[in-house]
């Protein structure tokens, strides 16, 4: 948003010059500045922008409103029936899905019969698919016509459809065969056979394609649009730029969310207990894991009573388990999204892990040993051979809950993708709170063997 664009718009929206030398004037900004310009009226300069603009220009600038419906009543029902017509067609889903059902009952024999009908058509797809994602927004050739007539066609298409940029050739039964490149169609010769600009590897997806399973896919060939096929193969839809971007950024923050121990990510206008009811179920089965954690500490009573130093370290152990895990687990997840992943392959990601972890717990463990020695014989006053003792414990203990913890943060998620559970949404707080399990087990199951039971330290 460029702020100066904005007033400016603001200015000629509430200026005294003629309706449509302020439309003229506007079409020099972009739909995304006059829709806040629009935003920062007040009721009646508001309703005179809405008056300035027309339906079609109108249509363009709803997308970028935060809320479209907060304008319906200013601008009437039938009005606003004739700009969600205009709307590309997943907008204006979009927007009716937000509507309540009685309202939503009112609008519909408003609309335009095409829109209607694209509307129904991406509703029939459920939310996680990527049909429910498309547009009909695009330019569709038929195959076997000269350069001429398809220069035609997309002309008298263009007119409704501004998606231009990659037109689609079916053929007699509109089944997709591939895709032409704008720039190759304008400059082709009249007589050159169009069958030879048609990419037949043009990328596409289906319909029924989960949006976890095809959106890095579709994000991988950069396209500025990607076709959407029926089970029979015909162009029902694309998936623009646009969408990719959106679907991208709505993955990441589902997988934030869900590595935090949330349902869905949290939004700013949602209510206080709307956030508690999504963060809760995780918090209070991590209560009763975190319960069991506390308990088996509890086992380990007498060997903290018998070397109370050993209570100093135990952060330190928990925090590079629980970091180590959670690095695997990052690492893993990304991986994972590879569907043709072989089992060769899982097996050697899993070794390559337990590498990782044992060569950088072999060098934290050595550090470690080193430093705790030196800092419990110079500010505790303790022996060399007592204080190194204890740095030697802390080490091994380092070692061996960071091989764990990267073998943990490899198969936890594997486990869940495995019985066709979100490995994001399981993964995140249960690997924190198991390796915190692991940590405590390793720390002080060592600490009793080695400094109890092997060395007889006390105190």
């Amino acid at each position: 948003m460029n702020l100066n664009y904005v007033k400016e718009i603001a200015k000629w929206m509430q200026s005294d010059r003629p309706v449509a030398e302020v439309r003229e004037e506007l079409l020099n900004y972009h739909d995304r500045d006059i829709a806040f310009a629009i935003e920062s009226l007040d009721g009646a300069a508001r309703k005179k922008a809405f008056q300035i603009l027309d339906e079609e220009r109108l249509a363009d600038v709803f997308s970028y409103f935060k809320d479209p419906l907060e304008y319906m009543d200013e601008i009437g029902m039938e009005r606003f029936a004739a700009i969600v017509s205009d709307m590309d067609s997943d907008d204006a889903v979009d927007v009716l899905e937000e509507l309540d059902d009685a309202t939503r009952k009112r609008l519909a024999p408003l609309l335009q019969a095409d829109a209607r009908k694209a509307i129904r058509l991406i509703r029939s797809y459920d939310e996680d698919e990527i049909g429910s994602q498309m547009t009909t927004n695009f330019v569709r050739i038929s195959q076997g016509i000269s350069v001429k007539q398809a220069t035609r066609s997309l002309i008298l298409q263009a007119d409704k459809n501004d998606n231009i940029n990659t037109i689609y050739v079916s053929d007699g039964e509109r089944h997709y065969v591939g895709a032409i490149d704008l720039k190759d169609l304008i400059t082709a010769r009249e007589y050159d056979d169009l069958e030879d600009i048609i990419v037949s590897s043009y990328p596409y997806v289906f319909a029924e394609e989960k949006i976890d399973a095809c959106v890095d896919k579709i994000k991988e060939y950069a396209e500025d649009s990607i076709p959407v096929l029926d089970e029979e193969r015909r162009i029902v839809g694309v998936i623009t730029a646009t969408d990719i971007t959106e679907l991208v950024d709505e993955e990441m923050g589902e997988d934030y969310a869900m590595l935090a121990g949330m349902t869905e990510a949290s939004d700013l206008d949602e209510t206080t207990f709307q956030s508690m009811k999504k963060r809760l179920p995780w918090l209070i089965l991590l209560l009763f894991l975190g319960m069991g954690v506390s308990s088996v500490v509890g086992l380990f009573e007498q060997v903290v009573a018998q070397v109370a130093l050993i209570v100093c370290f135990q952060s330190l152990i928990l925090d590079m388990a629980g970091n180590v895990g959670t690095q695997s687990l990052a690492v893993t997840i990304r991986i994972l999204m590879d569907e043709n992943l072989s089992f060769g392959e899982k097996w050697k990601f899993i070794g390559k892990e337990l590498r990782v972890g044992t060569y950088n717990g072999l060098l934290l463990g050595g550090m470690a040993f080193l430093f705790i020695g030196i800092y419990v014989t110079a500010a505790k006053g303790k022996t060399l051979a007592y204080a190194f003792t204890i740095s030697g414990c802390v080490g091994i203990s380092l070692l061996v809950a960071m091989m764990i913890s990267s073998l943990v943060g490899v198969l936890t998620p594997m486990f869940f993708h495995k019985i066709k559970v979100d490995p994001a949404v399981a993964s995140g707080p249960l690997i924190t709170t198991i390796n915190d399990l692991v940590a405590v087990v390793t720390y002080y199951g060592l600490s009793w063997l080695l400094l109890i039971r092997m060395c007889g330290i006390h105190g």
